[in-house]
């Protein structure tokens, strides 16, 4: 899936993204993979990403984040 990042809150690590569907989805720095790490995506980045289920029970939440 695609989508662009539309909110990070570094202090906390993590962000949300604006799937192409319109709807936002929580990710945590620990999702994000490949070369770049969390601390250099920016607001407004296009990423690919998987979805899953959150662990805590508080619905998806985007792993494998890498800018497209």
């Amino acid at each position: 899936m695609q989508g662009s990042i539309v909110r990070l809150v570094r202090d906390r690590g993590f962000g949300f993204i604006r799937a192409e569907n319109g709807t936002e989805i929580f990710f945590h720095a620990s999702g994000v993979t490949g070369n770049t790490p969390y601390d250099n995506l920016t607001e407004g980045q296009t990423v690919s990403y998987d979805t899953s289920q959150d662990t805590r029970g508080r619905g998806e939440r985007a792993i494998n984040v890498q800018p497209a």
